[in-house]
C-alpha cells in the first residue's frame, strides 16, 4: 500500500515502464494532480486545501520507508502531488497552470529559489516532502498574483 501511495497511485511508475527510467515522473504525477486540483476547485478552495493536507500527510507517511532505504527515488512522486495541490489552492485556470509551472520550476531548479534546497536537506520523508511544499508556496504566490491581475 505504501508503494501505491508513494507512486501517487502508479503515476510515478509509468515512465519507468514506458522508457525504462524515472526522469520526468514527478512532472507527470504533477500533471495528474493538477487536473484533480482544478476539478476540486469547482467544489471550492477548501476542497483543494483538504486535498493538499491529505496528500501531504500521505507523503510523509508513505515515503518514510523508501526515504530510509533509497533516499528520494525517482518513482516516489506523491511529494510532487502534494506540492501541486498546495500550489493551486484557491486558483482557477489559467492561474492554476501558471502556479504549477512555477512550482515545477522551483522544484527542478532548487538552488534558484531560496529555501527549496534547504528543505530537501531535511532528513528522511520530511526532506523528500518539504522541498516540494516550499516550491509549492512559490507556485501559490505566483498563481495568486496572476489571478489578482486577471480577476
Amino acid at each position: 500500500m505504501a508503494r501505491l501511495i508513494a507512486s501517487f497511485f502508479g503515476t510515478g511508475l509509468i515512465l519507468r515502464r514506458v522508457r525504462g527510467e524515472d526522469m520526468g515522473s514527478g512532472t507527470l504525477a504533477g500533471i495528474f494532480a493538477l487536473v484533480i486540483a482544478v476539478l476540486l476547485g469547482e467544489v471550492g478552495w477548501w476542497a483543494q486545501a483538504a486535498a493538499a493536507l491529505v496528500v501531504t500527510l500521505a507523503s510523509l507517511i508513505s515515503v518514510r520507508r523508501f526515504a530510509d532505504e533509497e533516499g528520494d527515488p525517482g518513482w516516489v512522486v506523491v511529494d510532487e502531488a502534494a506540492g501541486t495541490f498546495l500550489a493551486t489552492i484557491g486558483l482557477v485556470l489559467p492561474a492554476a497552470v501558471v502556479a504549477w509551472l512555477v512550482f515545477r520550476t522551483a522544484d527542478i531548479f532548487k538552488g534558484a529559489f531560496p529555501g527549496v534546497a534547504a528543505a530537501e536537506d531535511l532528513p528522511g520523508a520530511v526532506g523528500v516532502t518539504a522541498d516540494d511544499l516550499v516550491a509549492g508556496l512559490y507556485g501559490l504566490a505566483a498563481g495568486w498574483a496572476l489571478q489578482a491581475l486577471l480577476f
